[in-house]
């Protein structure tokens, strides 16, 4: 009986031990999905307490809570792709690019930038003295980096949008900003050879009808 008690009191710590280590490895994924840790320590988590489980049945005729099956290791490889030797299941590579560009018309150079100056000031310390915008393009640059670094930062009466494309492409390799130079436009836009374009997004900006002119087109 003793040995039985030492061997279910293992299972347990087996099981606080699993415990720990998939609270770890949830923490570390930071809400990753389908992370391989997380799915090797849920496993584990499982398999622990499936043990357990029969132990206390087998030593007092008491089970857990926890309703469980037991997972075989090597078919939970096979199943999440992650196993040594073992191919991933999905065919579709695991980077996405996507590509946008959007052009604006600018009805006032003087307005822009005054706003664009603006935008810097309150990012600057109250002790400096912020440099002035010089450009139209340096304006735009700078309600990006003000802003989230989004299009959406350029949402402002100040420019017109016009027509833009969104392309979605599945590639085999990430950026890698460092092999191209600061004033390069061109490379870090352009598709490698193996990059399939999955589909495009054109874009047109909303015009606003006028409203006498609306009501003009329907009269009899």
């Amino acid at each position: 009986m003793t040995d039985q008690h030492g061997e279910l009191d293992a299972a347990l710590e087996r099981v606080i031990e699993a415990a720990r280590h998939h609270l770890a490895a949830v923490r570390a994924a930071q809400g990753r999905v389908d992370d391989d840790d997380v799915w090797q320590a849920y496993v584990a988590l499982n398999n622990a307490s499936f043990a357990y489980d029969e132990r206390l049945l087998d030593a007092f005729g008491e089970v857990t809570p926890w309703d469980v099956d037991s997972i075989d290791p090597d078919e939970a490889d096979e199943r999440f792709g992650g196993g040594e030797g073992a191919e991933a299941s999905d065919p579709h590579p695991r980077v996405i690019s996507v590509r946008q560009r959007r052009d604006y018309r600018v009805p006032s150079v003087a307005a822009l930038l005054r706003v664009a100056e603006a935008a810097r000031r309150e990012g600057t310390p109250e002790d400096d003295e912020p440099a002035p915008v010089e450009g139209v393009g340096e304006a735009v640059l700078e309600l990006l980096q003000s802003g989230d670094g989004s299009l959406g930062a350029l949402d402002v009466p100040e420019l017109e949008p016009l027509d833009g494309v969104v392309m979605v492409s599945e590639v085999g390799t990430p950026v890698d900003l460092e092999s191209f130079d600061d004033d390069d436009a061109v490379g870090p836009f352009q598709p490698a050879a193996d990059d399939r374009l999955v589909g495009r997004l054109d874009e047109h900006p909303f015009l606003e009808l006028d409203d006498d002119h609306d009501h003009a087109g329907h009269q009899h």
